[in-house]
């Protein structure tokens, strides 16, 4: 690959990043257009339903496509869905060569769409700057490799690891600009989920809150026992929620279902939610980024559960001693071979606080996938 490669793959992940918050479920993508060393188009996708990135691209080019490269973050799709396929439209377009990040990992393309190209002749390189291109799109990658969501479990906490004073008071342990940062990573996900206890204890309304914010991601709540009132602030807002319970009476659904809830039937383990088919469910609705803002029981649970793919914890400069609450409900280790180990990837300041993103190390097998029944 030459620099010249690099360079228009590098304006190609640009792109796709201006569809960070819109293009959910499909992946974010980006496509540059190169002809005789000038970029002739460029284009990404925007929402589902609407052109993939080439097609944009191939739409500003027009005629200068013909001999073309193409640089693109993902792998052409192959198949009728939403969009017609862009390997035909690339195909009509007249390109000779084509550049991609990475393969798609959805099985209906999985390699098919480069295949068709090669064969067609148009010449095929894939892998440059895949670990960018990867980076953009964690949850649709591991939708369709793993078939569950990429789970980001946020926390906040002081500088002795508290969450909230003993009492569950905790507005606010992080300043504004830390919270304004929250909002963003909520806005990119898919569904941002919770417990019943959070919404009894503090009635939070998990929404995005930033200005053009066109799609409110799916709010999720594990509710056991159906414990959460129609009153909730959760569900009094715009945008759809989604509560999973192990209760099917459906005299007890009726409120909520009135309140404009959904409500999931979840399966049991002994008399708990079964987590796994809870992100096996979201997986099916086409989630693929699940943030996740809860109480220490059920960050524990997740954490345990082996299905915390990233954390992000905002550290406040304060201390608020040994009475307060802390970030998980873990049971007591007896070796410390059995801790559960963690790699950080960044460090950042958010105004007055720091954010530290986190990724738990492999330790073995996950443990069972359940959540008390008396807390969420």
């Amino acid at each position: 690959m030459s620099p010249e490669d690099y360079h228009h793959m590098a304006r190609a992940l640009v792109l796709a990043q201006r569809g960070l918050y819109s293009t959910d479920p499909n992946p974010r993508v980006g496509c540059v257009v190169v002809r005789d060393g000038e970029i002739v188009g460029e284009g990404w996708h925007q929402r589902a339903g609407e052109p993939h990135a080439e097609a944009n691209a191939l739409e500003m080019a027009g005629a200068k496509a013909r001999g073309a490269t193409v640089y693109v973050t993902l792998e052409p799709c192959c198949h009728h869905g939403r969009t017609p396929p862009c390997t035909d439209a690339l195909l009509s377009a007249g390109i000779s060569r084509l550049v991609a990040a990475m393969s798609d990992p959805n099985p209906q393309v999985a390699g098919k769409g480069l295949a068709m190209l090669r064969k067609a002749g148009v010449t095929v390189e894939c892998g440059l700057l895949e670990t960018e291109a990867r980076a953009l799109n964690p949850g649709f990658i591991q939708r369709m490799i793993a078939g569950r969501p990429f789970v980001r479990l946020k926390l906040a906490m002081s500088l002795d690891g508290r969450t909230a004073l003993a009492s569950g008071e905790s507005q606010w342990l992080t300043g504004a600009a830390a919270r304004q940062d929250v909002q963003r990573w909520r806005a990119r996900a898919s569904a941002i989920l919770t417990g019943a206890g959070t919404v009894v204890a503090d009635d939070p309304s998990l929404n995005v809150r930033l200005p053009a914010t066109e799609r409110q991601p799916l709010r999720v709540i594990l509710d056991t026992q159906l414990r959460t009132p129609p009153s909730a602030n959760i569900l009094q807002l715009p945008g759809p929620t989604l509560i999973f319970t192990a209760a099917s009476d459906l005299h007890r659904q009726t409120p909520l279902r009135a309140a404009g809830a959904e409500i999931a039937v979840a399966p049991r383990i002994q008399n708990h939610l079964d987590l796994q088919a809870v992100m096996a469910e979201l997986a099916r609705r086409e989630c693929n980024e699940i943030h996740a803002e809860c109480g220490p029981v059920l960050a524990g649970a997740l954490l345990r559960a082996g299905l915390v793919d990233e954390l992000l914890i905002y550290l406040a400069p304060l201390l608020l001693g040994d009475k307060a609450r802390g970030l998980f409900q873990l049971p007591e280790l007896i070796r410390m071979s059995d801790r559960i180990a963690l790699e950080i990837l960044e460090t950042r300041a958010i105004g007055s606080d720091w954010r530290v993103t986190l990724r738990p190390q492999s330790c073995g097998p996950p443990r069972a996938l359940t959540v008390p029944a008396n807390t969420i």
